[in-house]
């Protein structure tokens, strides 16, 4: 039996990313180079980081969308499979 861990693809995923973002942050605020080299750093990681994080959570938004149209028309197929059951037995 396949016990599950509680962790879906997209946490880990969030995991992941964030694991990369704090250490490139870090790398850069340790890194040797002026006070304003590494804000300009940072600035430009933060809006890198940003990009991504908007484009990962689009592609989610259209991922919900898809499965929640799908799962909407299994539940009706669901339901006019049950009422014609129902037709039939009542009639029978």
């Amino acid at each position: 039996m396949r016990e599950d861990s509680g962790y879906g693809t997209g946490s880990v995923f969030l995991s992941f990313i964030l694991g990369g973002v704090v250490g490139a942050g870090l790398a850069m605020l340790l890194a040797p180079q002026s006070g304003s080299e590494t804000r300009q750093k940072i600035r430009e990681l933060a809006g890198n980081v940003k990009d991504r994080m908007d484009s990962t959570v689009d592609k989610g938004k259209d991922f919900f969308e898809q499965k929640k149209s799908a799962i909407a028309t299994a539940v009706e197929a669901g339901k006019d499979a049950y009422e014609k059951e129902r037709e039939r037995l009542s009639k029978g």
